[in-house]
Protein backbone atom coordinates (compact mmCIF):
# COMPACT_ATOMS: atom_id res chain seq x y z
CA UNK A 1 0.00 0.00 0.00
CA UNK A 2 2.94 2.29 0.78
CA UNK A 3 5.14 1.26 -2.45
CA UNK A 4 1.76 2.08 -3.96
CA UNK A 5 0.83 5.39 -2.76
CA UNK A 6 4.76 6.79 -3.37
CA UNK A 7 4.79 5.87 -6.63
CA UNK A 8 1.34 7.41 -7.58
CA UNK A 9 3.12 10.85 -5.98
CA UNK A 10 5.81 10.08 -7.31
CA UNK A 11 4.42 10.22 -10.77
CA UNK A 12 1.88 12.74 -10.42
CA UNK A 13 5.08 15.08 -9.23
CA UNK A 14 6.97 13.81 -12.43
CA UNK A 15 3.81 14.73 -14.44
CA UNK A 16 3.43 17.76 -13.63
CA UNK A 17 6.86 19.50 -13.81
CA UNK A 18 7.29 18.23 -17.02
CA UNK A 19 4.12 20.66 -17.87
CA UNK A 20 6.29 23.31 -16.88
CA UNK A 21 7.83 25.28 -19.88
CA UNK A 22 6.22 22.62 -22.55
CA UNK A 23 5.48 25.56 -25.28
CA UNK A 24 8.91 27.63 -24.86
CA UNK A 25 10.63 30.39 -23.00
CA UNK A 26 7.78 32.95 -20.84
CA UNK A 27 7.03 35.98 -22.96
CA UNK A 28 6.60 39.96 -21.58
CA UNK A 29 2.84 40.44 -22.17
CA UNK A 30 1.89 43.55 -23.86
CA UNK A 31 1.88 46.99 -22.61
CA UNK A 32 -1.69 48.01 -21.38
CA UNK A 33 -2.72 50.41 -23.17
CA UNK A 34 -3.14 54.34 -22.39
CA UNK A 35 -5.73 55.39 -20.07
CA UNK A 36 -9.27 57.30 -22.06
CA UNK A 37 -11.73 56.86 -24.52
CA UNK A 38 -11.40 55.95 -27.80
CA UNK A 39 -14.03 55.45 -30.60
CA UNK A 40 -13.81 54.35 -33.88
CA UNK A 41 -16.25 52.66 -36.92
CA UNK A 42 -18.75 54.23 -38.90
CA UNK A 43 -22.48 55.18 -38.17
CA UNK A 44 -25.12 55.98 -40.89
CA UNK A 45 -28.25 57.57 -40.27
CA UNK A 46 -31.25 57.92 -43.05
CA UNK A 47 -34.60 57.23 -44.14
CA UNK A 48 -35.79 54.78 -47.15
CA UNK A 49 -39.23 54.74 -48.59
CA UNK A 50 -41.01 53.29 -51.65
CA UNK A 51 -43.83 55.42 -53.25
Amino acid sequence: MTRSLRLTALAALLALSAACGVDGPPTRPEPAPEPGLTVSGEARVGVVSTL
